[in-house]
């Protein structure tokens, strides 16, 4: 399934995953509207720490999907396993560093 990375486990999802990022650059593109704006700095922060919920949300189905998919499928085949359980551990470190 995704041991060669032409096929990945978030292909069900990728529909919403592209909603939920067109839907990331807009308010992108809307904090820089509100910059140009000269808006009220509490109300471009509100706008940030949504934009970071979202893209944690992303991240979250993504990282769910690759445990769901490529890391079962490697231990339930027992191909790399291990090797899978170490990058899921990595990519968890870094996607809850602050």
């Amino acid at each position: 399934m995704c041991a060669d990375h032409t096929s990945h486990s978030y292909g069900p999802q990728k529909d919403d995953l592209q909603k939920r990022l067109r839907r990331v650059e807009g308010q992108v593109r809307g904090i820089q509207k509100m910059i140009d704006e000269d808006r009220y700095c509490v109300d471009i922060l509100v706008q940030i720490a949504a934009i970071k919920s979202a893209l944690q949300q992303v991240g979250l189905t993504l990282l769910e999907s690759h445990t769901r998919g490529c890391v079962v499928d490697a231990i339930t085949n027992h191909t790399d396993g291990d090797a899978k359980i170490d990058e899921l551990m990595e990519v968890i470190r870094q996607f809850t560093k602050s």
